[in-house]
């Protein structure tokens, strides 16, 4: 007879399974009392249609935090350097908070207060996945709150980083300085009409009066919104290098002294409109170069990777240490799931060690008492204790980032290379202008001088670069592509050979592709594997389970998980066995991690595990290779080769079993033979080389995730689109050399008057705003309709 199957009961809020159909709410049920929590709140809230929107889109409240977890809180010497503020009553705290995912989420979490009465406020930054939390140490502590924090699903995320220093507070500073700039120009432009028209004699004084009140208004734009490009000359100056911004502050401050001369003396209007203009301009690219990337941290090393403390066994009793604290020769008590944060030798325990993070091997290592284990592994089979034999900076791990630091190299525009000698022919012709109205006509050399500095002002070539960079860069944000500054557009524009990682890059580390050998299991028999394999928190049986699917109907009377050998027990009095061969059953010699199934103590077959690759991958590969030399450098086996070189081509190079320093070498190599080679990672493995490689893109599965250091970050849904995101950055470089020749041609035009010494305040009032905006036109026109053309998110 056939077995009958039963749809599983899922919760209303998370979608997972439900153990028992007992916990309802509104004739809704839920997997556990936290979920049923979870959704009282919003329903409260008259939130619930988002379930109607977002199917099951909570996170699950079953897994509680394990006891302990956040007891290093409670020391007062490591809440000290978390905490942000802190009086007789009440204490300030910022969490970042990465499961925060939804409208929902945002919700529940500014309504903590009602899960817990010491807790007075709390405000979320959902763009920074932080949220503020203010309570009252003397009804709760930072301890009970990180843990209702992740008893409602969100637990914080608190690494070593913390303790270095604090995050900086968001800078405003340059939205204030271009909204001041932004109305001051208009109402320059304003007043500055009559001046343009002209007026009679009988409206002299009216005049006067328009002049004063632009000289007015000019102050904030002179003092305060053009600092930007005081501070960045003067520090270019310092490194006795002349910038694109030199010759800018330059403009600005004769234009202005000018201006003010003029209007003083009644024998002129003054630019006053020019300079704001200028200002205004340059401060709108600036804003948007910022607005897309700063939110997002490109610059890390291994604190932010790294637990703040750990358990120490001193005189067998568990004691959160610090990690800086920690010495050579402490034990370390390390907990299943927890990263190990120095090398060691494991003492006590099986190890069953992921090293995905580190080496790129996709699935986890097995260690035995008296081997190494080394910092950055993630312990998977229960607890282990190990000898410190390094300190954490002089780990394995933190070697990494030391390592092909080139940061200072990339994203350097071709414009600050083309800034310097601009400016020195800028300076040479008000040279010549001044040596040859000395000999001619020497009441001409201020006006002519000065109006060389004027008009053969770099802001037209400055905004062909800065406003379309920050227009590009909106367009990829948008698209989940960040770059780390605009200048990674014009690395990318030039990339001659792409270089990927494997593992959790063209795979999805999340994912197995799983084949059964064997007898031919029944329905019955998969659904008692399933039923086992779903009781063990290791990877192997997790996806197991997940791929044949659990019936949570079917009774589990017993089992015993064994670290780095396996489980088993009695499913309806049927002895089940998953993990270690025995000498029954032998499987092909194809490579590859197998897990064996037994069944009354005969092994009737095994499971192999594959990589399954991104849906997009054979596109994407076959794309790319048509433009570029394409390589796949991986810490993991050479299982995939066969498959891997169809998608990538006969002439794409294969690297197998590679450490991080084979990888970072091999970008060296492909330097040397002046390639400009872009690296595409996802694990600290990759770090090496994404900071030696000329752009590095690290991939992540959720964008606000802790990633190696990287000139990108891009999503990993969107990795299809990166052929692209590569031709829109070359795009941009066309564009700027659009807007670079129309400056040219302002310029060519402007200086043949400016240097005659008869430039009218009306032409330079013409001149200088209509080159700007109609470079600001041309940019966004041109980069809206390369994005069209390309089918990305405007």
């Amino acid at each position: 007879m056939g077995q009958s199957v039963i749809s599983p009961l899922l919760c209303s809020h998370c979608g997972e399974k439900c153990i028992s159909a007992g916990i309802l709410l509104d004739d809704k049920s839920f997997c556990c009392e936290g979920c049923k929590l979870v959704y009282g709140i919003i329903n409260q809230s008259g939130l619930c249609n988002y379930y109607d929107l977002n199917k099951m889109p909570g996170i699950t409240q079953r897994i509680k935090v394990r006891k302990d977890k956040f007891s290093f809180l409670d020391d007062d010497r490591i809440a000290a350097k978390l905490i942000s503020f802190k009086d007789e009553q009440q204490t300030h705290i910022t969490f970042y908070l990465p499961q925060m995912h939804c409208s929902s989420c945002l919700y529940l979490l500014e309504n903590l207060r009602r899960l817990n009465e010491g807790v007075v406020s709390s405000s979320v930054n959902f763009t920074r996945k932080e949220a503020e939390i203010i309570f009252l140490h003397n009804e709760t502590s930072l301890r009970k709150v990180a843990e209702l924090l992740t008893a409602i699903g969100y637990e914080p995320y608190i690494s070593l980083n913390n303790l270095a220093k604090a995050p900086p507070a968001v800078d405003k500073s340059l939205i204030y300085q271009l909204g001041i700039a932004g109305f001051c120009f208009s109402n320059i432009m304003l007043l500055s009409f009559p001046e343009y028209l002209g007026v009679d004699a009988s409206e002299e004084g009216l005049r006067n009066i328009f002049r004063r009140a632009n000289l007015l208004l000019s102050l904030p734009v002179f003092f305060y919104s053009a600092l930007p490009f005081y501070q960045s000359s003067w520090k270019s100056l310092k490194h006795q290098f002349l910038n694109i911004d030199a010759p800018i502050a330059l403009a600005v401050i004769i234009t202005f002294v000018r201006s003010v001369a003029e209007v003083l003396s009644g024998t002129g209007g003054g630019y006053f409109d020019s300079m704001s203009g200028i200002v205004f301009f340059m401060l709108v690219g600036r804003v948007l170069q910022d607005k897309t990337y700063r939110q997002l941290s490109f610059e890390r090393d291994y604190t932010s990777y790294f637990p703040i403390a750990v358990a120490v066994l001193k005189n067998n009793k568990e004691t959160p240490v610090l990690l800086p604290d920690i010495k050579i020769n402490d034990t370390l008590l390390i907990h299943n799931e927890e990263l190990i944060p120095a090398d060691g030798i494991l003492t006590r325990g099986k190890a069953f060690i992921d090293y995905s993070f580190v080496t790129g091997e996709s699935l986890p290592v097995r260690k035995e008492m008296g081997e190494m284990v080394y910092a950055g592994g993630r312990q998977t089979a229960g607890n282990i204790e190990i000898l410190t034999v390094k300190a954490v900076a002089q780990s394995y791990l933190t070697r990494l980032w030391n390592r092909g630091d080139r940061q200072e190299e990339k994203g350097r525009s071709f414009v600050h290379g083309v800034s310097k000698y601009f400016t020195l022919v800028v300076f040479t012709i008000a040279a010549i202008a001044a040596v040859y109205w000395q000999m001619h006509d020497a009441a001409k050399i201020w006006p002519a001088v000065t109006a060389v500095f004027i008009i053969a002002c770099p802001c037209a070539l400055l905004l062909a670069n800065s406003f379309t960079n920050g227009h590009i860069l909106r367009i990829l944000g948008r698209n989940r592509f960040y770059l780390r500054k605009a200048g990674v557009i014009e690395d990318i524009s030039r990339v001659t050979h792409i270089v990927f990682d494997k593992t959790g890059t063209l795979t999805d580390s999340g994912e197995q592709k799983i084949t059964y050998e064997g007898t031919t299991l029944s329905a019955v028999q998969k659904s008692y594997v399933a039923a086992l394999a779903s009781c063990s928190n290791h990877p192997l049986s997790k996806a197991v389970a997940k791929h044949l699917g659990v019936n949570r109907d079917i009774a589990v009377q017993g089992f015993t998980e064994r670290p780095g050998e396996g489980t088993e027990g009695f499913v309806n009095d049927v002895w089940i066995s998953i993990g270690a061969q025995t000498s029954d059953f032998h499987s092909s010699q194809k490579p590859g991690t197998v897990v064996y199934i037994s069944i009354e103590n005969k092994t009737v077959g095994c499971f192999r595990f594959s990589n399954h690759y991104r849906p997009f991958v054979p596109a994407l590969l076959q794309t790319l290779r048509q433009h570029y030399p394409l390589s796949v450098i991986s810490g993991d086996n050479a299982f995939e080769k066969d498959n891997l070189q169809q998608l990538a081509g006969e002439r794409s190079v294969l690297l197998f079993h590679q450490k991080p320093e084979h990888k970072l070498e091999y970008i060296r190599q492909l330097q040397q033979k002046g390639e400009k080679v872009m690296m595409i990672g996802d694990g600290l493995n990759d770090a090496g080389a994404l900071q030696q490689s000329d752009t590095g893109i690290a991939v992540s599965a959720q964008t606000n995730n802790f990633t190696p250091a990287s000139d990108g970050i891009i999503a990993a849904e969107q990795l299809g689109l990166l052929g692209s995101f590569i031709r829109l950055c070359r795009i941009n470089r066309k564009i700027v050399i659009a807007g670079f020749v129309m400056s040219v041609a302002y310029n060519i035009i402007g200086l043949y008057f400016a240097v005659q010494g008869t430039l009218s305040p009306l032409i330079a009032a013409i001149l200088m705003p209509s080159s700007a905006l109609s470079i600001v036109l041309l940019t966004f026109w041109a980069s809206n309709m390369a994005a069209v053309k390309m089918k990305l998110e405007r």
